[in-house]
């Protein structure tokens, strides 16, 4: 069939108490012969439409179809109203997916954690996967496409509005998927990532990160901020700290199986020691560095919730979490003229080109650039200086 000029409109309809496709499009005696023989699909008078039970035939089924054809699916409609759905706050209902498809999804489990990748990356990939899978439907894993994953990906990104970091750990979940599958037709290396954003991080000047402390009045709570800045470290890096691993005699810290299951040991401000010693004697951790008042781990949710609280009191508009103290403590280091090798061994960075973005915002060698509108300044006020003044000062249009 020539069907590449041939456009279909998908709509979700309710007709004779059943949740259906329409299928719309403009007549034309090819395009309506082909879609009179799909499975399932019949014509409504009152609608005036083709359409065909959910039940009887899934969105992707339906679209592959179709698009197999050369057809134009829009099918944005139908999206669109699932967006919806899923944009209300409601407990998520069990995937619809078969028991031998959440066999094969544990096993998949088991993979990732026999790669020894972290739970917190198991768990999001097991996520993502689990989602692609339902959203095949009966399709059999060892018929899987790239053109299923592209189906898949197109709407989740669209639809979920990922950013870019999410879209790249999706692709990634795939691909380990597809590298785990036996018989699978689906082509690893042809599935691509976007490229990285590259923004620069927020960074606090050293006057700011000393009003923050100031403003912070609880001494648990200007402790952790002080540590955070202070050594650079991430918010789960504080969490898992053990009081075992705080060497005052020496000043250091050992931070164990961090990011990527590596080992360092970081420095100890001097200046911390006594707010360390006041905050310990005050309130007694027993294992932890900072503890819940049970006696636990201490909660994420909470340094972020009380960052907000001491942001406002310092007068800080700029937009703080926990990291940007690492962040602002990355900056300065290089502002101090420390190296970049020592301070990618400080901050446990694998590559040196992750630690290289600090230098993009550190000021030290950037102040020493002299702007172009400085120096045609400097140039004009050897000759006329009170011509400079009335340059600069005059109101527009005056």
């Amino acid at each position: 069939m020539e069907s590449s000029n041939f456009k279909v409109v998908l709509k979700t309809i309710q007709y004779r108490e059943q949740d259906c496709f329409a299928i719309g499009f403009v007549y034309h005696e090819k395009l309506n012969a082909f879609v009179k023989k799909l499975p399932n699909v019949k014509w409504s008078k009152s609608n005036k439409t083709f359409y065909v039970p959910k039940k009887k035939l899934s969105l992707h089924r339906l679209y592959t179809l179709l698009q197999e054809k050369g057809v134009y699916v829009d099918y944005s409609s139908v999206i669109s109203k699932q967006a919806k759905t899923i944009s209300k706050k409601q407990k998520r209902k069990p995937r619809n997916i078969s028991e031998a498809n959440k066999q094969v999804v544990r096993e998949f489990v088991n993979y990732l954690r026999g790669l020894r990748l972290s739970e917190n990356t198991v768990r999001v990939y097991f996520t993502f996967v689990a989602d692609f899978v339902e959203f095949i439907g009966k399709k059999p894993l060892d018929e899987l496409s790239n053109l299923d994953v592209r189906l898949f990906v197109e709407n989740q990104v669209k639809y979920k509005r990922y950013a870019i970091s999410t879209h790249r750990q999706l692709v990634s979940a795939i691909k380990h998927f597809g590298t785990f599958l036996p018989d699978s037709q689906l082509s690893v290396e042809e599935l691509k990532r976007p490229s990285k954003s590259r923004y620069l991080p927020t960074v606090l000047s050293k006057e700011e990160v000393i009003d923050l402390l100031r403003a912070t009045k609880n001494l648990k709570h200007r402790t952790i901020l002080a540590m955070l800045y202070s050594a650079g470290l991430r918010i789960s890096e504080v969490l898992n700290l053990q009081l075992r691993d705080i060497d005052v005699d020496r000043r250091q810290l050992f931070i164990k199986n961090a990011k990527g299951r590596k080992d360092r040991v970081v420095v100890l401000a001097e200046s911390f020691i006594p707010l360390l010693h006041n905050y310990y004697m005050t309130y007694a951790p027993n294992i932890y560095f900072i503890e819940n008042p049970k006696g636990g781990k201490y909660s994420a949710g909470s340094i972020r919730t009380f960052i907000k609280k001491s942001c406002k009191g310092a007068h800080i508009t700029k937009r703080i979490s926990p990291h940007s103290l690492r962040h602002s403590y990355a900056t300065h280091l290089i502002e101090d003229g420390v190296g970049l090798r020592h301070v990618q061994d400080l901050l446990g960075h694998s590559k040196p080109e992750t630690t290289m973005i600090y230098t993009h915002v550190a000021k030290k060698d950037l102040l020493q650039i002299r702007s172009p509108l400085d120096a045609a300044i400097l140039a004009l006020d050897k000759t006329d200086n009170k011509q400079l003044k009335q340059t600069l000062s005059r109101n527009i249009g005056g």
